[in-house]
């Protein structure tokens, strides 16, 4: 198993040798040689019998993640759900609005009529 992670690591480093350094990281431009190693350490644990993900296979995504995508950092933000009691309040909140809402509309409605 030891040759053949060296075998994908060696074809990554093949592939990754036409991508340019601005291009580094762009996911569209580096998904396909990351996932052929992805694939080709998984695929190669597989034949072997061995435990997929494992120490070795791990090694080497690291590897490529020190060694080519280290600079790389999220251009836009990323935004994760609010924790529950926020969620559970602006949920609530429009809900028990309603009922107040309608109650005055209809007495709104019946007082408007009156003084017609």
């Amino acid at each position: 198993y030891t040759d053949l992670t060296e075998f994908c690591w060696e074809y990554f480093v093949y592939l990754m040798r036409n991508v340019t350094t601005s291009e580094l990281c762009e996911w569209k431009v580096i998904s396909r040689p990351y996932s052929e190693l992805q694939h080709c350490l998984e695929d190669g644990a597989e034949r072997l019998n061995y435990s997929y993900p494992n120490a070795l296979a791990e090694r080497y995504i690291f590897q490529s993640h020190h060694r080519y995508f280290h600079n790389c950092t999220l251009e836009h933000p990323v935004y994760f759900d609010p924790p529950e009691d926020v969620l559970l309040a602006m949920i609530i909140a429009p809900i028990c609005l309603i009922p107040f809402l309608v109650t005055l509309v209809i007495w709104r409605s019946k007082d408007g009529s009156a003084q017609a």
